[in-house]
């Protein structure tokens, strides 16, 4: 089997986040296990890290997103837009061979392919707002 592109890796992610979404109380290996198995969800060391990294820092990210998501609670956005916003700022913090311009620009993608159409404006603005935190806050770091 061949590997898979880095976006085609990114709609296995959004998928297997949004199936989460579904399934809150079960154990998230079983969840990642099972979509190997039944799904054939694609042996991929992005999906893999990715995945468990947005279930183990899903606290921080989710407190991340609400900062920037105006007004909005996490909980109330769409289960999709809300496992998109999660896998760019998961990528934002944790993925730093990924520029965040790069990540910005998949997320808006996969809104635009699988969310409302409304949701993607609000999934750019978020995400450009984290962005500007991000820098902001490495920008002290560095000062």
């Amino acid at each position: 089997m061949s590997a898979i592109t880095r976006r085609e890796a990114r709609e296995q992610l959004l998928g297997l986040l949004f199936e989460t979404e579904f399934r809150p109380q079960e154990d998230v290996r079983e969840i990642y296990a099972i979509a190997l198995e039944e799904r054939e969800l694609p042996v991929d060391d992005y999906i893999k890290r990715a995945f468990f990294s947005i279930c183990e820092n899903r606290e921080k990210i989710d407190s991340i997103i609400g900062e920037n998501s105006h007004g909005w609670k996490t909980y109330r956005l769409s289960k999709l837009s809300r496992s998109v916003l999660r896998l760019c700022v998961n990528e934002m913090l944790y993925e730093s061979d990924i520029p965040y311009s790069v990540s910005i620009n998949e997320a808006v993608e996969l809104s635009k392919k699988f969310d409302d159409e409304k949701a993607r404006p609000f999934v750019n603005g978020v995400l450009n707002s984290v962005k500007k935190q991000l820098e902001e806050a490495r920008g002290e770091e560095n000062g």
